[in-house]
């Protein structure tokens, strides 16, 4: 509901005070040396800087309707929401108290940052995937005569679980070509495997599944509607058939129960005992970037 001509002076007043109590331009103000450089988490869109302890933590600050402070990391970094009412000098009191908690969040979204660097794809080859659990490595073989990219896996696997992919592709042909054909034919292979998977699990769960679908989302693995249709991200082939089964699995049980009370985690717990270790090690888990 919006506030009537009562609230107007309040805003107008909290507005006024923020003004006064604003902090400098989050790039206005260096860290203090202290023998070693600070550390310094600075989101793009700052516009509002706080020390907590020896971190210098610039963040983006917004007012809404709502009623408590909340915080929000991203790999960009920390988004600040506060009702129209608080203070600044009350969101700067929330931030150091909840000052653990952000810091670890902003260092774990760091952390992951850093990995998805290191796990940026180059198509060379040579190069390699990781593909359900093991390594699937890439071999272009350019022929002048060719006219499109064939894609091939090489089932046999080496001792230490290497399956083998051939692109026979043009002389001419670019990266994203080699990408876009790579991306296809994995794209056939998880929907096949997730089908397998599907059809494995959904009567030990008594339960029927109707579409499926293939996402790309960056952040989220599977969703399940109340229809029966279930949508997987394609790039959990690049996980553990272990970590496969858990998200199958995971997604299944909301045909059960569309929410996460304890009545859908004990289903997913009857098929999946050990839910709990493969949820936590698939929130580790970083897919190559491509």
């Amino acid at each position: 509901m919006k506030g009537g001509p009562a609230d107007m002076p309040t805003r107008l007043l909290q507005y006024t005070l923020d003004l006064f109590q604003q902090a400098p331009a989050a790039d206005a103000v260096a860290p203090k040396a202290s023998g070693s450089e600070s550390l310094v988490y600075q989101h793009p869109q700052a516009d509002r800087q706080l020390r907590l302890g020896a971190v210098l933590v610039g963040y983006q600050f917004s007012r809404g309707k709502r009623r408590t402070i909340g915080f929000t990391v991203r790999p960009e970094g920390l988004a600040v929401r506060a009702p129209r009412s608080v203070s600044l000098a009350a969101v700067d009191a929330a931030l150091r108290e909840k000052a653990d908690w952000i810091l670890q969040k902003l260092a774990e979204a760091q952390t992951r940052q850093a990995r998805q660097a290191a796990a940026a794809m180059v198509w060379r080859d040579g190069a390699e995937l990781p593909y359900l659990g093991g390594v699937l490595r890439l071999h272009l073989f350019p022929e002048s005569a060719r006219s499109r990219i064939d894609v091939h896996l090489q089932v046999a696997l080496d001792p230490i679980g290497t399956w083998q992919l051939h692109l026979r592709v043009p002389i001419a042909a670019t990266e994203e070509q080699m990408e876009s054909a790579a991306r296809a034919w994995l794209m056939r292979q998880a929907r096949a495997h997730f089908q397998q998977r599907l059809d494995y699990f959904a009567p030990l769960l008594q339960v029927r599944w109707t579409r499926l679908g293939l996402s790309n989302a960056r952040t989220r693995w599977g969703s399940a509607r109340t229809d029966g249709s279930i949508r997987l991200n394609w790039r959990l082939l690049h996980c553990s058939e272990a970590l496969v089964d858990y998200v199958v699995v995971h997604e299944l049980s909301h045909l059960r129960y569309m929410d996460h009370s304890p009545r859908f985690w004990d289903t997913l717990r009857s098929v999946v005992p050990d839910y709990a270790g493969l949820r936590k090690q698939l929130k580790d888990t970083t897919v190559p970037v491509w």
